[in-house]
């Protein structure tokens, strides 16, 4: 596909003028349910803050409406930010046509991704809009499934034996020495206001003078030294796990959008330390001896939030092979998973967990997809 493509598909008014030329102002572009969610009998204005989390609904495609690949898919409001759901999901089949190079038009692909960024940010202003997305696709093609992520979400490929990682979080714990290293290269990105070392603690004034256990951009393991007076501020990654935080604001590290993001009350910007290049895992389906439970999770943070890959693989095995019979088994399973997320008693763990954000679940089974598939 064709930057020229990417354009008049996303863009609205199809072409992007070069930088610097003054474009109409357009109308941010509104929040909208995938099309296969609709029909399927749950209206919006559901997610009020007086629902207990097992009450809210979940959604799931109506019955008659199947999805490519026969794939299922459900999810919940619970975050109560809005009425719509903020993970937002899509899919559907395109043909990709083979194209000999040669031609300036055909070359046009090459400068899409370098420029990318830059062609979020314009049209993002030219349409008045603030905010970002961290975004995680599938894309079967020719006998390989290729995920690609920027951000928190996760995917994972679950089969009768095996529970295996497509995909890892990208947070500012994980990117711990990418940032770092940014900050020692450009330290004028943290405005004198915050400190690129890590330490196990927020350091206080009694702290001054005294040995301490940091960590900076060149190490994997933590050292000694003694605390000055520029080690009390701030540190530019605060908190940890699921907690942690970028300059104090952001909870991911790798994502789309984001532009006029900056440190509260202050000019700081986030975007700098912000990565919008995903990770990509490709997946040789065609090498696998695929089974009929074979399936792959996609799923955003608000379900990995309280199941783990191996909780989630139980279920899927618990689930699947008594539901052979079931043509809406993929989407009854990806609604199970969410309704595991509800506070409700986990009879495969004994534990009440409960998420408190959007989730979005797809399962996508492997089994008799075919060899050389198109783009999904």
């Amino acid at each position: 596909m064709s930057a020229g493509w990417f354009r008049r598909r996303f863009l609205p008014g199809g072409l992007l003028p070069a930088p610097g030329t003054p474009r109409p102002r357009a109308s941010p572009v509104p929040y909208r349910r995938p099309r296969f969610l609709r029909g399927s009998g749950s209206g919006p204005g559901t997610a009020d803050a007086s629902r207990r989390p097992d009450s809210r609904p979940v959604r799931s495609p109506a019955r008659g409406r199947s999805l490519p690949w026969n794939a299922g898919y459900a999810e919940i409001i619970n975050a109560e930010k809005s009425e719509f759901n903020e993970d937002q999901a899509a899919c559907g089949k395109l043909c990709i046509r083979r194209c000999e190079f040669g031609a300036e038009e055909d070359q046009e692909w090459v400068t899409l991704c370098p420029e990318e960024d830059e062609v979020i940010g314009r049209e993002l202003e030219a349409s008045g809009q603030v905010g970002g997305c961290t975004a995680l696709v599938a894309v079967s093609l020719q006998g390989k499934l290729y995920v690609a992520n920027a951000g928190d979400s996760r995917a994972i490929l679950v089969r009768r034996d095996e529970v295996r990682p497509l995909s890892s979080e990208f947070t500012p714990e994980t990117e711990r020495q990418r940032i770092q290293q940014l900050a020692f290269v450009y330290p004028e990105l943290l405005a004198g206001e915050f400190t690129r070392l890590e330490f196990p603690r927020r350091l206080k004034g009694d702290d001054l003078g005294q040995k301490v256990l940091f960590r900076d951009h060149h190490m994997t393991g933590w050292s000694y030294k003694c605390v000055e007076k520029s080690d009390l501020k701030y540190p530019l990654i605060h908190g940890q796990g699921r907690q942690a935080r970028l300059l104090g604001t952001l909870a991911v590290s790798r994502g789309l959008g984001d532009h006029q993001l900056r440190v509260l009350d202050t000019d700081i910007q986030l975007k700098p330390f912000l990565l919008s290049v995903p990770q990509v895992t490709v997946l040789d389906v065609d090498q696998l001896e695929l089974q009929e439970e074979d399936v792959v999770v996609m799923a955003t943070d608000g379900l990995w939030d309280v199941l783990s890959n191996e909780q989630v693989a139980r279920l899927v095995r618990s689930f699947l092979p008594g539901n052979r019979e079931d043509p809406h088994r993929f989407s009854e399973l990806a609604q199970m998973l969410i309704h595991s997320t509800q506070g409700k008693d986990d009879s495969l763990t004994g534990e009440r967990q409960v998420s408190y954000d959007d989730v979005s679940v797809f399962v996508i089974p492997l089994h008799s997809q075919g060899q050389g598939s198109s783009g999904h």
